[in-house]
């Protein structure tokens, strides 16, 4: 969960966030604010009957009937309002643009890049060369057209990425999913004559990983046959797969428990090897890698919580844990090093590269040919260091950028040293940078302002929690913003799985939100990564109220400093933060007024059982165990719902293809309110996996009903409506 979400939600990268229904007027006070809501008793682990278990059939007929009687619903109020139209509008000449950054990936003497236009909604893959992309006028070359494959064969296919064989990038293995599902068809791909190869690789559609070993040979973790999944609907084997024989006679290399998380498979290449990897991953934040050689799997000794990352003979280790070994004690949230060589023969005298302070954490590490490119963040703003290794000692310098904001390396080869790396800030477009072999910087391409910032002020504020912990957010504001609690505030945050929320350039955030008057808000709640892997963990399982806490805090803080009150204040989170704005929404409905909560985890009793949910155990903890479930049990919205409360109405988004998240929790939860007669709005994307939609049209439409539901929720539509 925590790769995936990371990169991958548009709804967070847009800036998206949930929203709720009437609550205390304008002249509600501070302490009229901070009474939570009595807790219910926890439902029993073994014996609550779920009235609702009918909707978690995805494609059941009464399910997708209840479904598009309140699409129809939705649509029909939202899509009225005044707000949607322009904002739909805005958003999808947002999203088709032809000024957006063709962000490019690196192989071999070309640069490639997936596209999304008007003309092309479900996408093209392309390449150009490096001479063309530099000057600004690259001539697009289209390898593969998923428009027109999808056409041909039926399919609503969308692309989810390609894996080539280095070194001369000419085999590939498309991945392609049937509308945007996390569960993927696997196709071997000829580069010099742009088709599918006939009688080639392929594998069905399953949630599955596949590397390349050679020409001729696959490491394939996928579906099997009966008993072949673990629990969490992940591969639990992997095999080494010959050309021009059955994949059921593939010759078994590693094979996990059924109660593990997944067992996958992986190439790394550095400039002098590749390194073809069997990933155990027993649960979420635990993984032993193997590496093959020779034909035999040896094993990384490394804790299980470790991440490593090669570049030419060394092998750099991130640590989330302190490690007693060779005789040192290496700190928690530092980066090591040793010769990977000399590791395998059995020595483990690790020397310290890089040890944060407290309030700074590694971000992200990268390699190139020879430099290690390592991502910082400090008090959440972003850094980039390139070190090197020189007679047995690392040295580093500072990528130049700009301050305040985030820094992220884009594309890497590891055989160059140009590396492509982005710049973002709230209200400073995205910038693509150009790092060359000598070190030098230079800008390759800025995406145009895409909304109005002009007297736009960036500010950081710390709210205390109810254990007195200092949590940190930022706020995006007009210089002349009244502080009498008048703003439409909107108010986001995640808190989970070690991810990091940074100041990043929302176009469809600032221009559906922002230059219409509204104020944003980014809280670094506890559970996420923002300062370390301590801080990922003071929120796990039986600590899990502490985000829920940090995040309500931010909330009142904001009402404390008169930047908003209660009848103007929105939260918005997707995923995790679903979560997090659905336990908001119960326990403190009076603090918030609108609540967008998408792709959500809601019903915490039966989220193991539901399609992924089993990997997140050891985020979240097991329900089925009783001492467990009782402090999971305490925060579930779907069982802490009552019907003597005043909610905001809720709007709550799902997908019907999200199959990392089942659509069940949202159903559910909208159902059960609709039962206790609490307003509620709901909206189900056909398409789009664990996002919001598949094509551009479809994203804008979400978010046109997203907004449009806040603007109405937080200020009478009179804002949106003011064009």
């Amino acid at each position: 969960m925590k790769s995936t979400y990371a990169a991958a939600m548009l709804l967070i990268a847009a800036g998206c966030a949930p929203a709720t229904a009437p609550a205390p007027g304008p002249d509600a006070t501070p302490s009229e604010a901070t009474e939570p809501t009595p807790v219910a008793t926890p439902v029993p682990p073994q014996d609550a009957e779920d009235p609702y278990l009918w909707l978690e059939e995805v494609e059941g007929e009464r399910a997708l009937s209840w479904v598009e009687e309140r699409n129809e619903i939705t649509e029909a109020e939202l899509a009225a309002s005044p707000a949607y139209r322009p904002i739909f509008e805005r958003t999808l000449e947002v999203l088709d643009s032809h000024d957006r950054i063709a962000f490019p990936s690196i192989m071999g003497d070309h640069l490639y890049n997936f596209w999304q236009d008007r003309d092309n909604p479900r996408g093209v893959w392309r390449r150009t060369g490096w001479d063309g992309y530099l000057a600004g006028s690259p001539q697009w070359d289209v390898i593969l057209d998923i428009d027109a494959l999808a056409a041909e064969e039926g399919v609503n296919w969308s692309y989810a990425g390609t894996t080539c064989l280095e070194p001369d990038y000419r085999r590939c293995l498309v991945r392609l999913s049937r509308g945007g599902a996390d569960a993927v068809e696997v196709r071997e791909f000829d580069m010099e004559t742009r088709a599918f190869v006939e009688d080639g690789f392929f594998l069905p559609e399953e949630k599955q990983s596949v590397a390349w070993r050679d020409e001729n040979t696959l490491m394939v973790a996928t579906d099997f046959g009966p008993g072949t999944m673990t629990t969490s609907g992940y591969a639990r084997i992997a095999k080494l797969w010959q050309r021009g024989t059955p994949l059921s006679e593939a010759e078994t290399l590693f094979e996990g428990q059924e109660d593990d998380m997944s067992v996958g498979v992986g190439a790394w290449r550095t400039a002098d090897r590749t390194f073809n990897v069997v990933t155990h991953r027993p649960a979420f934040f635990d993984a032993r890698l193997h590496v093959l050689e020779n034909g035999e799997l040896t094993p990384i000794d490394l804790p299980l919580d470790a991440s490593p990352t090669f570049v030419r003979d060394r092998m750099v280790v991130y640590l989330r844990s302190n490690w007693e070994v060779g005789g040192r004690s290496l700190p928690a949230g530092s980066l090591v090093h040793i010769g990977f060589d000399d590791f395998l023969d059995g020595s483990r005298d690790f020397d310290v590269l890089l040890e944060p302070t407290e309030r700074q954490t590694v971000s992200g590490v990268r390699a190139t040919r020879d430099y290690l490119l390592i991502g910082m963040l400090d008090n959440v703003q972003g850094e980039l260091r390139r070190y090197a290794y020189r007679d047995e000692e690392w040295s580093f310098e500072t990528v130049p950028a700009p301050e305040m904001g985030s820094i992220g390396v884009s594309a890497t080869s590891p055989f160059t040293n140009r590396y492509f790396f982005t710049y973002s800030g709230f209200t400073q477009p995205t910038t693509l940078y150009l790092a060359d072999e000598d070190g030098s910087v230079r800008e390759v391409r800025s995406l145009p302002e895409m909304f109005d910032a002009e007297g736009l002020v960036v500010e950081q504020h710390e709210a205390t929690s109810a254990d007195g912990t200092a949590v940190p957010y930022f706020v995006v504001r007009a210089e002349d913003t009244p502080l009498d609690g008048s703003n439409p505030t909107l108010l986001h945050a995640y808190g989970g799985f070690e991810i990091s929320r940074t100041p990043g350039y929302g176009a469809v955030t600032g221009a559906a939100w922002l230059e219409r008057g509204g104020v944003y808000v980014l809280a670094n709640i506890r559970g996420g990564g923002e300062f370390g892997p301590d801080w990922h963990r003071a929120a796990l399982q039986e600590n899990r109220q502490r985000a829920f806490d940090d995040f309500i805090a931010v909330g009142d803080d904001l009402v404390e400093r008169g930047i908003t009150s209660p009848q103007h204040l929105g939260i918005m989170g997707g995923s995790n933060g679903g979560l997090l704005v659905g336990v908001a929404m119960t326990q403190r409905p009076d603090l918030f007024n609108a609540v967008v909560v998408q792709v959500p985890l809601l019903d915490m009793r039966r989220y193991h059982v539901l399609l992924a949910g089993a990997s997140w155990m050891a985020e979240y903890g097991d329900p089925d165990d009783p001492a467990q479930w009782e402090f999971i049990g305490r925060y579930s919205p779907y069982q802490q719902l009552r019907e003597d409360v005043d909610y905001p109405r809720p709007l709550i988004t799902t997908t019907t293809r999200d199959d990392r998240v089942h659509p069940g929790h949202a159903r559910k939860m909208a159902a059960r309110m609709e039962e206790m007669g609490h307003p509620v709005l709901y909206f189900e994307s056909m398409e789009g996996g664990h996002g919001a939609g598949v094509t551009n049209e479809q994203r804008a439409h979400l978010q046109g009903i997203t907004y449009a539901y806040l603007w109405e929720q937080l200020a009478g539509g009179a804002v949106a409506a003011n064009e």
